[in-house]
């Protein structure tokens, strides 16, 4: 096999991961767990678990894909899809997801072990960064594009508070699934 062939073989096998990880967080958009106040959804999960298991780069390109596909008008988001979703004081979170994913991908990608600690503390920077996106975007359209005035401590309690808890445990979820799961995709890949 030529040395040409062989890089399109990984190209494919990581286009092929990547649209994975695009359905996973797609599916995890519509599963949701029924809380007061905020839905509550596996989206957070499936974004880190992309990060984490296929690296920086390809996790936060299959979450861009779905972000982008999301945008084109296919009803991948929670509610719904379209250019408008841009709108929403939620897409901030959408924006965090990808950062995220790359962050917490790189992270892992540069440790020698998969220590669940070291995995876990990935997870909570990850966390806090789809938190904080989400919540100064959220702030930012509500009171200067759609002139719905939100105070900080409301934006604090309903935007975090609140939704924080849920996210928290997945980051335990997300770190023991990597410890189990990154060794077995390694030896898929070869690697």
């Amino acid at each position: 096999m030529t040395e040409e062939k062989a890089k399109q073989r990984i190209a494919t096998k990581d286009m092929a991961l990547c649209a994975l990880f695009t359905v996973l967080i797609t599916a995890g958009a519509f599963i949701k767990i029924p809380v007061p106040v905020v839905p509550f959804t596996l989206q957070f999960l499936f974004t880190m678990l992309a990060g984490l298991l296929l690296g920086g780069r390809l996790g936060a390109c299959s979450v861009a894909l779905y972000a982008l596909l999301g945008l084109a008008g296919l009803p991948v988001f929670a509610e719904g899809g379209g250019i408008y979703y841009m709108l929403k004081p939620s897409f901030g979170y959408i924006i965090g997801f990808i950062v995220a994913s790359y962050v917490t991908g790189r992270l892992v990608e540069r440790s020698e072990r998969l220590a669940f600690g070291r995995i876990l503390a990935a997870n909570l920077l990850g966390l806090a960064i789809v938190y904080a996106a989400g919540m100064f975007y959220y702030y930012v359209i509500c009171n200067y594009v759609i002139h719905t005035p939100i105070g900080l401590g409301a934006l604090f309690l309903y935007c975090f508070v609140l939704a924080v808890p849920g996210d928290f445990c997945l980051c335990f979820l997300a770190a023991e699934l990597t410890r189990r799961l990154k060794p077995a995709l390694a030896r898929i890949n070869g690697i």
